[in-house]
């Protein structure tokens, strides 16, 4: 590591030391230097600590990027606690399932985004009971909100930090060990029941260093962070890098292609990570000449197939220095990653070699295997997953299967497990098919995940109707948009008299992907 602090408060207290007034945060007219940042974190730790966080405590927070979230979560570790992110496209209901299941006890959440109220949807969703453990909710304003009954609300954090002196803060601080629990982020499995990835402070500090340390991220650095902080893109190779290198972190809440450009040139950002599509946008955005791109310096891309034109256009049509490719997962974060002097096609081709820190190697069936001291301590309450996912010598089975040249770089050719990546977000067919399952006219369900030129891929779902009833597809779709988040609705819905199986009964999905129809 090129970093000796191994939790999340010793990181904020070296870089307000190191950085001071150099920009921390760059989020529209709100400027916070490393020492402001340092400060509000301890002010929301207190506001924390006086509503009765204690050490190990669950913190939910369900907000878009802004300054807010990197205040909160940071907070929120400084008092001890462990920050629960969740995506801000769930509904209520499967907001739900992660606040009862981490028995979270407090929750920062935004107002009114994207047309929708969250904590309303929540409570909505809830049964009596479920919302027992919760009892603070602190409020992030977004577009002129009102005020709201039954929250607190972000401008009043100070007042009730006002009880708890700076110095109790700083102890809690201070008393947080590098192999404490620092968050739990919920990840899909096949089974379609998603899982916690409990990860320790020296961890979310050590993927991070593996990550800056890969793309050469320095002090000069301002870096746009379009992907959510709620995914470890965002927040663990998004704004922890920032904070251990002292580069300035420029959130952005909502994308948008023109935005993204008149960003780029406003705030003279360096670094861009994000999926393919994000830099396919502002390559072939009407009028880019107009905006000037070219502190542009390094792009970090992955999570769906990188053309190598792709490679050539960001380097020979932009600034770009450095285009880079990674692979990781939730229960590692960082597995792969290319480097700054790769070519084009090594940078399309392959996912990179081995970050620092880490192991890999390639198991039975082509399985992709890690190994290092930032594979995930486990899943919540799921020993027999963890067991089955991580083995007896400490390699962790990832599902993915690839190839390794003589280099050390991966090419992942193929998955064990059923996932597709949607605009940058892994989806999971299990999931929705036990959502379709729950519709009363469904007796079979397969969903699988097809090529979008846009989305990268998008999902396609099979669905099988009971004897003697009717399956309509618009119901279908308004029921998914009720109960999924936007990404995993399916774009297609085909209604189909069986699915192709084996012999001993399980559906056969490369049948479903070869139907060209």
């Amino acid at each position: 590591m090129t970093t000796d602090v191994k939790t999340t408060p010793a990181a904020l207290a070296r870089a307000a030391s190191v950085f001071g007034d150099k920009d921390a945060i760059a989020d529209g007219d709100v400027r916070i230097s490393y020492t402001g940042l340092l400060d509000r974190v301890r002010t929301a730790a207190r506001a924390l600590i006086a509503r009765g966080i204690e050490p190990g405590d669950r913190v939910a927070i369900w907000a878009p990027n802004t300054h807010h979230w990197v205040v909160a979560a940071l907070g929120a570790q400084y008092a001890g606690a462990v920050i629960v992110p969740i995506n801000t496209r769930y509904t209520g209901s499967e907001a739900l399932d992660l606040v009862v299941r981490t028995k979270a006890k407090a929750l920062v959440v935004v107002g009114a985004f994207l047309k929708s109220d969250r904590y309303a949807d929540l409570q909505r969703a809830a049964s009596p009971g479920d919302l027992d453990s919760l009892h603070t909710v602190i409020r992030i304003p977004f577009d002129g909100d009102a005020p709201a009954d039954g929250v607190i609300e972000w401008s009043e954090l100070d007042t009730l930090a006002a009880g708890v002196p700076a110095e109790v803060a700083d102890a809690r601080a201070g008393a947080v060990s590098p192999d404490d629990v620092a968050d739990i982020l919920f990840t899909s499995g096949t089974t379609g029941k998603s899982k916690g990835v409990m990860t320790a402070h020296r961890q979310t500090i050590g993927v991070a260093d593996a990550w800056a340390e890969c793309a050469e991220i320095t002090s000069a650095d301002r870096y746009l962070i379009i992907n959510p902080f709620f995914h470890t893109f965002g927040y663990k190779a998004g704004f922890v890098v920032c904070v251990l290198n002292g580069a300035t972190i420029v959130p952005m809440a909502v994308f948008d292609v023109p935005k993204v450009a008149a960003k780029i040139a406003d705030e003279r950002i360096s670094v861009l990570p994000g999926a393919p599509t994000i830099h396919q946008s502002i390559l072939d955005l009407p009028g880019r000449d107009d905006f000037d791109l070219s502190s542009l310096r390094v792009a970090v891309t992955g999570a769906a197939a990188v053309p190598v034109t792709l490679v050539e256009r960001l380097q020979s049509e932009l600034s770009y220095k450095a285009v880079l490719t990674a692979y990781g997962q939730t229960e590692a974060v960082v597995v792969t990653m290319c480097r700054t002097d790769d070519d084009p096609v090594t940078v399309s081709t392959t996912s990179g070699r081995a970050v620092p820190g880490m192991e890999v190697r390639i198991g039975d069936h082509g399985e992709i295997l890690v190994r290092g001291d930032n594979v995930m301590l486990g899943y919540l309450d799921d020993p027999d997953a963890t067991a089955k996912t991580i083995d007896a010598d400490g390699w962790l089975h990832t599902g993915d299967v690839g190839v390794m040249d003589e280099r050390g770089y991966i090419d992942i050719t193929d998955r064990l497990k059923d996932m597709y990546i949607s605009g940058g977000f892994n989806v999971y067919p299990a999931e929705i098919e036990n959502a379709l399952a729950r519709i009363d006219s469904v007796a079979e369900t397969a969903v699988i995940g097809i090529p979008d030129e846009r989305m990268g891929e998008v999902g396609r779902a099979y669905l099988v109707a009971k004897p003697g009833r009717v399956v309509d597809a618009d119901e279908v779709r308004a029921y998914c948009k009720e109960n999924l988040a936007n990404f995993k609705v399916p774009r297609e819905i085909r209604i189909v008299d069986t699915l192709p199986r084996n012999p001993s009964g399980k559906v056969l999905k490369n049948e479903l992907r070869e139907d060209k129809s």
